[in-house]
C-alpha cells in the first residue's frame, strides 16, 4: 500500500488523483468504490456497444484491465510499477442498456506477481463478464 494512504477515503483519492487513463474516460469509466480489499467501477452501455447494440467484449475487458492494473498499483506502492502480462475474459451475458459494474478482488497479492478477479454485472445484478488479469509488479525504471 503507497505510504501516504492511510484511510479508505485516503485510497480513493489516490485512484481518482492517478486516473484511469484516456481510454477508460472517453468509455466512460466511473470510479464508485477503491480500498485495498476491492475496486469497484462502473461504464454505460450506450457509446460502448458493437453494431448490433451489445456491450462490446473489448469494453468488458478494458473495465476490468482499469481496475486490476490500478489496484495492482495501489498494492506495489510507491517507487515501484505494476504492468500488465495476461488478461482473459469469459463473457456469459450481455448488456444492452444502463450501466455495467466491475468488482475487482485480489486472488493474489505478491511481491513480484499480482492476480486480480472482475466480476462484472449488469444493472439487475446479473453477471455478463468475469475477468482476469495478471501484473507483474517492478521497480521504476530509472530514468
Amino acid at each position: 500500500m503507497p505510504t501516504d494512504v492511510h484511510s479508505p477515503d485516503d485510497a480513493l483519492a489516490w485512484a481518482t488523483g492517478r486516473g484511469m487513463g484516456a481510454l477508460a474516460e472517453k468509455m466512460g469509466i466511473e470510479w464508485v468504490e477503491f480500498t485495498a480489499d476491492r475496486a469497484v467501477a462502473r461504464m454505460p452501455v450506450e457509446g460502448n456497444t458493437q453494431p448490433v447494440g451489445l456491450l462490446h467484449g473489448g469494453a468488458y475487458v478494458v473495465l476490468g484491465e482499469s481496475l486490476g492494473s490500478m489496484h495492482a498499483n495501489f498494492h506495489a506502492g510507491p517507487g515501484r510499477l505494476a504492468v500488465g502480462i495476461d488478461i482473459n475474459a469469459t463473457h456469459t451475458r450481455s448488456a444492452t442498456e444502463g450501466w455495467v459494474t466491475g468488482v475487482c478482488t485480489p486472488i493474489h497479492l505478491g511481491r513480484s506477481l499480482t492476480v486480480h478477479e472482475i466480476v462484472v454485472t449488469d444493472d439487475a445484478g446479473r453477471r455478463c463478464s468475469t475477468v482476469r488479469i495478471t501484473n507483474m509488479v517492478r521497480d521504476v525504471p530509472a530514468s
